[in-house]
């Protein structure tokens, strides 16, 4: 008798968008995985250049023409010449759940050498709640075998809603280029069985290869910066997002996971082109984070779109001085929210409702 394969989770509410300037032919791996959802493509670079993709996958591509085109002067905001054009896709998707993953990710293999479904492991942890606001020292509560441990309170059992969930890389780890250039050869083997919150009040890392969100929860704070062609800076897109994302996350009572799952990231990127990239930012960032970890936002700041403007007003005030480019940045802040709200008017409508109330 044929068996019937079940419903992929989130189907038709999930969108997998990828940025990219070559051939897709990694899709034939994630086939299995990913061939039952709709795919975002945004391909970067040369738009002359034609992308092949695999038979089988339902996708949309765009390409820089298509994105001014559609954004008009708002375009401005999107990087180009840099894997940053992925939050465009975000911006675009009418889906409620994101995951970007990108070209050099493979499927992993757990510790019994089982294929990992990513992209199912991260729909799980969006679908579970998050605990921001105490640590349970075994992890996450809510997965199989696991629960509250002696001491923590029971009024914050129920946890908050998710809204990132954070995937890991084995193989080729996200090292910055001083890092790259001190160990050439190291490989990340360490599988940890562990899926955690990231605490309230505090910063992390966040890397966009392996990245899963609640786009109807945090989708406007997603936008990843300035970057590539004509800014002076790379490689700290996603960076710029997740400091931003948890800031708001934190304000607004949301939780962002990091762990499981895992990808297989299968090349290194060269060291002296990425610190070519990354060497302001490595500079910079020892403002940045003192910036966001200081970064207010008022009783008044009741949506993400809300708490972002605040947070641009803020980078122009105080970072503006560090240097001109963040008072760039802070205007394409403004204009991505700007762009995201006219291509999702009802989402713009509901973020004006006050707290509490029904449309």
């Amino acid at each position: 008798m044929a068996t019937v394969s079940p419903t992929p989770l989130l189907k038709d509410e999930l969108d997998i968008v990828i940025p990219t300037i070559r051939n897709l032919d990694f899709l034939e791996m994630w086939r299995p995985f990913f061939q039952p959802y709709h795919l975002i493509i945004v391909q970067d670079g040369d738009p002359s250049k034609a992308i092949k993709v695999p038979e089988g996958f339902d996708y949309e591509l765009y390409n820089r023409n298509d994105i001014n085109r559609i954004l008009g002067p708002k375009a401005s905001c999107i990087s180009f010449k840099d894997s940053a054009c992925r939050c465009f896709g975000y911006m675009i998707s009418k889906k409620k759940y994101i995951y970007t993953i990108d070209d050099d990710c493979f499927v992993a293999k757990d510790p019994s050498g089982k294929d990992i479904n990513a992209l199912e492991q991260h729909i799980k942890n969006l679908l579970c709640p998050s605990t921001p606001f105490f640590f349970n020292t075994l992890y996450d509560p809510y997965r199989d075998g696991a629960d509250f441990v002696r001491g923590y309170p029971f009024s914050l059992r129920e946890g908050v809603p998710t809204a990132v969930s954070h995937g890991l890389w084995l193989n080729i780890p996200d090292y910055d280029a001083p890092t790259q250039l001190v160990k050439p050869l190291e490989r990340n083997k360490r599988y940890v069985d562990a899926i955690m919150t990231i605490p309230k009040g505090t910063l992390f890392p966040m890397c966009g290869m392996n990245l899963a969100f609640n786009r109807e929860l945090i989708g406007p704070a997603m936008y990843f910066g300035l970057m590539g062609d004509g800014q002076p800076i790379g490689r700290y897109d996603d960076m710029w997002a997740g400091w931003c994302t948890k800031v708001i996350c934190d304000h607004l009572g949301l939780g962002v996971k990091t762990g499981l799952p895992y990808i297989w990231h299968s090349k290194a990127s060269n060291p002296f082109v990425n610190l070519k990239k990354e060497y302001k930012g490595i500079y910079w960032q020892e403002e940045l984070i003192p910036f966001f970890q200081s970064v207010t936002l008022t009783k008044d700041c009741t949506t993400v779109q809300k708490c972002y403007i605040e947070i641009s007003k803020q980078v122009k005030a105080k970072l503006g001085k560090v240097d001109d480019y963040f008072n760039k940045l802070a205007d394409a802040m403004v204009t991505w929210i700007e762009a995201w709200d006219e291509l999702n008017p009802s989402a713009a409508k509901s973020a004006e409702l006050p707290n509490g109330a029904t449309k």
